[in-house]
C-alpha cells in the first residue's frame, strides 16, 4: 500500500491514472444510460431486452477485435502520451453525437397515466429511430477505447520502476472499476437528458487531464506500421502467442472477460423481468460488481506482496464459479413483485433474499478481480518494453473476439427462448475453463511447484 500511495503522488503515474478514471466513467455512464433507457422504456419483452443488451455489448467490443493490432503498433511506434491526447480529443466529438442521440430519444418520451402513476413510454417512431445513432456513438467509443486500451497498461513499465508495476496495474484496475461504479450509479439515478450533458462535459475534462501525461516515446527501433487491420491482427496474435506462458495468460484473461460480458448483458433484463426491480436496482448490480473487482484488484496485490504471479488465480476463479451458482440459486427462488410493479431500491432491499443476492454478486466480483490483475501484470512485465503495447493489443484482440462470441451466444440463447436466469449457468461453466488455464500458467511460470 505504501508503494501505491507513493506512485499516486507522482506525475509519471497520476495524470494517466486520472485520465483513465474519466475514460472508464464516461464509457459506462453513456453505455449504461443508453441500455437502461432502451430496456426499461423502449422495449417491453425479455427476449427483445436481452437481445438489445447483447447487441450493445457486441457493438462496443467489436472495434477491439478489428483495430487492436493497429492500436498496438501505433502505441509502440509513437509517443504514447501524444496518442492519449489525440484519442481524448476525439472523445469530445463522439460524446456530442451520443449526447444528441440521448436527447432525441428523451424528447420522444411522453408521460402516460397508468393506475394513478406517471409512467414513461416512447412514441412509436422517434425513440426507436434514435437507437442507430446511439449505437453508432457507442461503436465510436469502442474505437476510442481500443486505441487508449494498450497505452494504459503499456505505459506503466516505461514510467514506473519494476517493483512498482504490480501496484500500478492494481491501481489502474481498481480505479477503472471505481470509475465504472460512479458512472453506473449516475446512469441509473439521473434523467437521461442529464446524462447527455454529463458525458460531453466529462469528455472535455478527460482531454484536459490527458495533457499532463508525461512523454512516453517509442522504445527501440521504429518499424513500419501495417494498416491492413486483418493481416496485422493475424500476424500480431501469431507472433505474440508463440510463447506458451503468454498464450495461457491471454486465453485465461479472455475467458474471464467473456464471463464478465455475459453477466453485464444479463443484469438489466434479469433485474427487470426476474427480480421485477427498477433501473436503479439494475444500476446497483453493476455497482456491486465494480466495487468487488476493485476490492479484489487491491487485495491480490497485498497477498502477493508485489510479486507478479498467477499463484492465486486458479482458486480465485473456482470461487467465482461457486458464487455464480449461488447467485443463480437465489434468482431461481426469488418471489417477483405482484402485477406490473417494479421495486425501487428500498423495496428491493426489504426483500429477504436481497442481501444474499448482493453478497453473491460481490463474491463473484472480488474473486474475479483477484484472478485477472496478476495476469495483466504478467503480460506487461514478461515481454520486452518494446513489445508491451502490442502484447496488450494482441490480448485485446483475443479478449474481444471471445467477448463477441459470448455476446452472440447470449443472443442465440435469448432467440431460442432460454430464460435469462438459466443463462447464468453459462458463466459458471466458463469459470472452470479459466481456472484450468490459470493453473497451467502458474505451473509454467513455477515448474518447481
Amino acid at each position: 500500500m505504501t508503494t501505491s500511495t507513493h506512485i499516486l503522488r507522482r506525475r509519471r503515474f497520476l495524470p494517466l491514472f486520472v485520465t483513465q478514471l474519466f475514460n472508464a466513467f464516461n464509457d459506462n455512464l453513456y453505455k449504461t444510460a443508453m441500455v437502461l433507457f432502451v430496456v426499461y422504456v423502449v422495449y417491453n419483452s425479455e427476449a427483445e431486452e436481452a437481445m438489445f443488451s447483447a447487441v450493445a455489448s457486441g457493438v462496443f467490443i467489436l472495434p477491439f477485435f478489428v483495430l487492436s493490432a493497429l492500436a498496438g503498433q501505433l502505441a509502440d511506434m509513437s509517443d504514447k502520451a501524444r496518442i492519449v491526447r489525440v484519442v481524448k480529443a476525439c472523445e469530445i466529438g463522439i460524446m456530442a453525437v451520443g449526447g444528441a442521440g440521448l436527447l432525441i430519444a428523451w424528447q420522444d418520451v411522453e408521460c402516460a397515466a397508468v393506475a394513478g402513476q406517471c409512467l414513461a413510454r416512447p412514441h412509436p417512431l422517434l425513440a426507436e429511430a434514435a437507437i442507430p445513432l446511439l449505437l453508432a456513438a457507442l461503436f465510436a467509443m469502442g474505437v476510442h477505447s481500443t486505441f487508449f486500451g494498450p497505452i494504459k497498461y503499456a505505459i506503466l513499465p516505461q514510467h514506473l520502476k519494476p517493483e512498482e508495476v504490480l501496484a500500478g496495474t492494481g491501481l489502474v484496475e481498481a480505479g477503472t472499476y471505481i470509475a465504472i461504479l460512479f458512472g453506473t450509479i449516475l446512469a441509473g439515478w439521473i434523467p437521461v437528458e442529464a446524462a447527455a450533458v454529463v458525458v460531453f462535459v466529462t469528455a472535455v475534462v478527460g482531454y484536459l487531464t490527458s495533457r499532463h501525461v508525461p512523454p512516453a516515446p517509442a522504445q527501440g527501433e521504429i518499424e513500419p506500421i501495417d494498416f491492413n487491420v486483418f493481416r496485422s491482427s493475424y500476424v500480431l496474435v501469431r507472433n505474440t502467442m508463440h510463447d506458451d506462458r503468454v498464450f495461457l495468460a491471454i486465453m485465461a484473461i479472455s475467458f474471464f472477460w467473456t464471463i464478465g460480458a455475459v453477466l453485464f448483458i444479463q443484469f438489466p433484463p434479469l433485474a427487470k423481468n426476474v427480480l421485477t426491480a427498477s433501473p436503479e436496482v439494475a444500476s446497483l448490480f453493476l455497482v456491486i460488481f465494480s466495487v468487488g473487482v476493485a476490492i479484489g484488484s487491491v487485495s491480490v496485490n497485498a497477498l502477493l506482496k508485489g510479486t507478479v504471479s498467477a499463484r492465486y488465480s486458479p482458486m480465485s476463479v473456482i470461487v467465482m464459479a461457486l458464487f455464480v451458482l449461488a447467485f443463480y440459486a437465489v434468482c431461481r427462488t426469488w418471489i417477483p413483485a405482484p402485477g406490473d410493479t417494479l421495486m425501487d431500491v428500498g423495496q428491493f432491499m426489504a426483500q429477504p433474499l436481497a442481501i444474499p443476492l448482493l453478497l453473491c454478486l460481490l463474491g463473484i466480483a472480488i474473486a474475479g478481480g483477484m484472478f485477472v490483475v496478476p495476469l495483466y501484470a504478467f503480460l506487461t512485465t514478461f515481454v520486452p518494453k518494446t513489445q508491451t503495447a502490442r502484447t496488450i493489443a494482441a490480448n485485446n484482440i483475443v479478449n474481444s473476439g471471445a467477448m463477441v462470441a459470448g455476446a452472440l451466444l447470449a443472443m442465440g440463447l435469448s432467440a431460442a427462448d432460454v430464460a435469462i436466469v438459466d443463462q447464468l449457468l453459462l458463466s459458471a461453466a466458463m469459470c472452470l475453463v479459466s481456472s484450468w488455464l490459470g493453473r497451467k500458467l502458474y505451473l509454467a511460470e513455477s515448474p518447481a511447484n
